[in-house]
């Protein structure tokens, strides 16, 4: 995979470069700001972006910025942002185009090299990558979220957030497989959950169950 990276911090570009490199990557270029970043994605035209949020030359959210213009100019650029903090409106302008292909992970994450790993490759392949506690602000801002379920899929929910997998909800509920499964497409479409693997639409289906059910 040929990456961009960004981050206005000398010492993490170095180790950035230097983790995806180890990975099996190829580190296009290292830049230090969301100027630099615009000019050399439009040269390069990488796999993937990998960029902090918050960069010169304003030390706002420019990297952001940044990658929503190059998705504008560029459909479809995997973009993966890193940041200090959760910022949900960060999210949701990353999310608003709905095309997939994004990701936004605290810093922190990144010393999970295996969880890393996959949110490159998630996100290189177009799905889209959420940082556990930005995914839980975001549940917890819906309103009702499960208003719109029918009550059978309201029980695939609750069996969901009890770890049942699709089997186990078909023993649990006497259905057939496909039947299980156009239940849970269903959950997810009515949840307004972008396309994304399965196991983290999962995930943020039972923060909706568990966000609904608290007092």
């Amino acid at each position: 995979m040929r990456i961009v990276l960004a981050d206005d911090s000398a010492l993490l570009r170095e180790g950035l470069a230097r983790l995806v490199t180890e990975m099996g990557h190829e580190v296009l270029a290292a830049v230090g700001s969301a100027t630099e970043l615009l000019h050399t994605v439009r040269g390069e035209r990488p796999d993937l972006v990998l960029s902090d949020i918050r960069m010169p030359p304003h030390g706002a959210d420019d990297g952001l910025v940044a990658c929503l213009d190059l998705r504008r100019e560029i459909p479809g650029l995997p973009c993966l942002l890193l940041s200090q903090h959760t910022e949900r409106a960060y999210a949701e302008d990353l999310l608003a185009d709905g095309e997939g292909g994004v990701g936004y992970l605290l810093k922190d994450r990144v010393t999970d090299m295996r969880a890393f790993a996959r949110a490159l490759d998630t996100v290189a392949a177009g799905g889209t990558v959420l940082d556990p506690e930005l995914a839980a602000l975001l549940v917890a801002r819906r309103r009702d979220p499960l208003a719109a379920l029918t009550p059978r899929e309201r029980e695939v929910l609750t069996l969901m957030a009890e770890g049942r997998s699709n089997a186990g909800i078909q023993e649990a509920l006497v259905l057939s497989a496909g039947a299980v499964e156009k239940h849970v497409t269903a959950i997810f479409a009515k949840l307004r959950l972008l396309p994304a693997p399965d196991d983290h639409r999962r995930v943020l289906a039972v923060l909706a169950y568990l966000g609904a059910a608290r007092p």
